[in-house]
């Protein structure tokens, strides 16, 4: 875009690198960046294209984030040091839910901007979103998969509402483009700060089998209202009733009102059951993760 949000940073007296995939308004954010002593570096670059799966040299806007850390002159830290970074951006309204989804795998994968440490992200996305992101178990039309892993996996604080009235969002033929959501509210962008959880890889969850766990937890949602004993025998678990009453969930318990903190505590169990085979998932755990990316 113009620069707005890079202008008011940079008033805030940060130092900023400025992605803008827009070659068009790449002229006057370097010249922007020139009248700078080094506050401010602009490269041609997207960051919702980030590492992507394609082989070979990438071609801008498309970015590799170990050149762009490398740039920006930041090490990757362990896990549960300090925020090593902060991103500020508009989450385009196109595709905006899968971009959140290939958000949430690499941060529970270690991969992309995560392999450098909790990265914090400062994020505007639509209200709608942002109600899902914090729904409450029992509510199964906007408590989802997406819920669950985001709650476990962030700590989600709403830092701005501004009315989409703020944003050039008109149509071409005059109109304005402000998405529409059905039952959900969505009068306005939400400025949301996404901070990795510092435990979340504590127990059972580790990078390396994130993937199942992300699988397990979409795949409870295919219905929602479905009871968790039922759904624990269709992964051929013969114990289910036993290992229930060790975590103290109520056996008619349904999918949409189990806690995220039961799904992780749930899944950490069933890696120690020896009746739980994790094979189960792999080819749908990787064609999820194809999909994804």
């Amino acid at each position: 875009g113009p620069g707005i949000l890079t202008r008011s940073l940079l008033d805030a007296g940060y130092r900023v690198v400025a992605l803008e995939s827009n070659s068009d308004f790449l002229t006057n954010l370097q010249s922007l960046e020139n009248s700078l002593d080094g506050q401010l570096k602009v490269i041609h670059g997207d960051f919702f294209r980030m590492d992507p799966m394609a082989k070979g040299a990438l071609k801008p806007p498309a970015v590799s984030s170990d050149k762009l850390f490398e740039t920006m002159g930041v090490a990757a830290v362990p896990w549960r040091a300090d925020v090593p970074l902060k991103i500020f951006g508009i989450v385009p309204q196109q595709l905006e839910r899968n971009r959140l989804w290939r958000l949430l795998f690499a941060m529970y994968e270690c991969s992309s901007i995560y392999r450098y440490g909790r990265v914090e992200l400062n994020l505007f996305i639509s209200e709608k979103e942002y109600t899902v992101l914090t729904a409450k178990p029992g509510r199964s039309k906007i408590y989802q998969a997406l819920t669950v892993l985001a709650q476990l996996g962030y700590e989600i604080e709403l830092l701005h509402k501004e009315p989409w009235s703020s944003f050039a969002t008109n149509l071409k033929n005059g109109g304005p483009a402000t998405p529409k959501a059905g039952q959900l509210p969505n009068d306005h962008f939400c400025l949301v700060r996404l901070t990795p959880q510092q435990n979340l890889f504590t127990g059972g969850l580790k990078p390396s089998n994130a993937s199942t766990f992300i699988f397990m937890v979409k795949q409870s949602f295919a219905k929602p209202k479905s009871k968790l004993t039922d759904r624990l025998n269709s992964w051929s678990l013969d114990n289910s009733d036993t290992l229930l009453k060790a975590l103290e969930i109520p056996k008619n318990a349904a999918m949409c009102n189990l806690y995220p903190e039961d799904y992780k505590r749930l899944f950490e169990a069933l890696q120690n059951s020896s009746l739980f085979a994790e094979t189960f998932f792999h080819d749908e755990v990787l064609a999820n993760i194809r999909t994804m990316n």
